[in-house]
């Protein structure tokens, strides 16, 4: 999808407050509130915004200790298993295949250190996860 200036800055926009209205970002474009619901839509339908979402302070709802875990597998551990695994886990916010030594990166958010160390020893407890390195979220520098 071929992607215009005014399509950048109504994107911008949407990525700085998802609740601004058509008409406040129209204000900004030079466009009306339908011709921005319009390419809106398009870059909906396109692919491009795959929804609107909430930002939650993650301490505000108990998770506030974070790691980065990296996995290492078995040799023939497939993208798939790894996700289908890391699924299984509520604490497990995000999971990605990794150049490197590692083969995944997953975080892992939690209520405190001892959520944490279960959340982990649940996660080594797959069959195919043969070791794991942890690195813990000191602090949140960019979001």
């Amino acid at each position: 999808m071929q992607l215009d200036d005014v399509d950048q800055r109504i994107i911008a926009a949407l990525l700085s407050d998802a609740r601004t209205t058509y008409a406040e970002i129209g204000m900004v474009v030079s466009l009306s509130a339908p011709a921005v619901k319009r390419r809106v839509d398009r870059l909906r339908s396109g692919g491009v915004i795959k929804g609107f979402t909430a930002v939650v302070d993650p301490a505000a709802v108990g998770g506030g200790t974070e790691a980065f875990v990296e996995l290492f597998c078995t040799g023939r551990t497939t993208p798939a298993q790894i996700t289908q695994a890391t699924r299984r886990h509520p604490e497990v916010v995000g999971a990605y295949t990794v150049s490197g030594e590692a083969d995944a990166l997953v975080h892992l958010r939690a209520a405190d250190i001892s959520h944490l160390e279960q959340a982990l020893e649940r996660l080594r407890a797959e069959p195919f996860i043969t070791s794991t390195r942890s690195m813990i979220v000191l602090s949140r520098l960019v979001d």
